[in-house]
């Protein structure tokens, strides 16, 4: 079974000096320097990935998670830390500014134009050019954009919520069509574990889902999420939340071959719902953090026999600074495990596939 580790930056930072400053996305030469570091890191810790990493073209990290891109285009202040992922802050904009807002001329407004350029000279220093851009979620900067007021426009305005999504899911594309048009790949910066499946597919995230009924997803958000599906196959669904399984119906309508499934979900019932989808299957980086390494086995092994087949992976995201190397070493053995049921198709332990 394929296998992801995504470290948040802070364990980064603290164990490398790694800063996600401004330069980390931004400073051609700091973002080739700091992909070879986390790469030989990588390797050297865990014996992932290649010995001894060369330099590549690289316009957005494939190693992190954080996604900044959209809530900057549609004029959301994003700020840096050195051991954080890039935070827009909320805008809470009121209803006037809302309902005009349009879709940015993606090619020449902030920070596309910056990272344009950028490809631009990378591909004529060395040929082509990779990475991509974590294009976050339609509800996700519909809320950086609106504030919690967006949960009230849900219910009695229509027309606020119809506009909003509407802007915020056109420039999610744009964004997506432009990065796999000069790349090959528009989601690798939201979750790697789609190069398991097809390193082209379109993942939207859907993290703030979890807060709203599987009804109101239904009523407000579905309609967007089978826009962006007709618009971006291969498509797949990023469901960071304990209830993927309450909307793993409503998801099916929009055909995805790849689900990310978080920690707490009714894994059993995802897969009855989506039988065809490979399960992306997300351990607790909270439990990686502080439980045992036998602990960590047996949530990776349980997670896999309840998928029901081999058409799933694990991933952990976000693990912390201070998560026991044994703990993710165990998470890497659970691929592999002896333990899962037969029909669970197990494969090599520690095969986790890096661009």
């Amino acid at each position: 079974m394929p296998v992801e580790l995504i470290f948040n930056p802070n364990w980064w930072f603290r164990n490398y000096g790694i800063s996600f400053d401004r330069p980390f996305y931004f400073d051609r030469e700091v973002r080739i320097a700091n992909d070879i570091a986390m790469r030989r890191a990588l390797f050297e810790r865990f014996g992932l990935g290649e010995a001894d990493p060369r330099p590549r073209p690289v316009i957005g990290s494939q190693l992190v998670a954080g996604g900044f891109v959209v809530p900057a285009l549609l004029g959301v202040e994003i700020r840096f830390e050195r051991n954080q992922a890039p935070c827009p802050l909320p805008a809470n904009l009121k209803r006037e500014r809302i309902m005009a807002l349009r879709v940015p001329d993606v090619e020449s407004t902030w920070p596309m134009n910056l990272w344009i350029a950028q490809m631009d000279a990378l591909e004529r220093d060395f040929g082509f050019v990779i990475g991509d851009f974590n294009t976050d979620g339609v509800i996700n900067t519909a809320l950086q954009l609106r504030g919690q007021d967006l949960f009230v426009d849900m219910v009695e305005d229509e027309e606020l919520t119809g506009h909003l999504f509407s802007v915020v899911m056109e420039t999610q594309a744009r964004v997506a069509e432009y990065a796999r048009s000069r790349t090959g790949t528009c989601s690798v910066a939201v979750n790697r574990g789609i190069v398991n499946v097809d390193p082209a597919i379109y993942l939207h995230a859907n993290c703030s889902a979890q807060m709203i009924s599987p009804a109101l997803f239904r009523r407000t958000l579905l309609r967007w999420e089978l826009a962006l599906a007709e618009r971006l196959r291969p498509y797949g669904i990023h469901h960071c939340g304990d209830n993927c399984h309450l909307f793993a119906k409503a998801y099916g309508e929009a055909g995805p071959v790849f689900v990310d499934v978080g920690w707490g979900s009714d894994v059993a019932k995802v897969r009855a719902a989506l039988p065809r989808a490979f399960l992306n299957l997300r351990l607790s980086p909270m439990r990686m953090l502080s439980r045992s390494a036998a602990e960590i086995r047996a949530d990776g092994e349980a997670l896999l026999n309840a998928a029901g087949h081999g058409n799933s992976g694990l991933c952990c995201s976000n693990m912390d600074y201070g998560t026991p190397d044994e703990n993710v070493r165990a998470m890497i053995e659970a691929a592999g495990s002896t333990k899962l049921k037969a029909d669970a198709g197990a494969g090599a332990p520690g095969s986790v596939p890096l661009l």
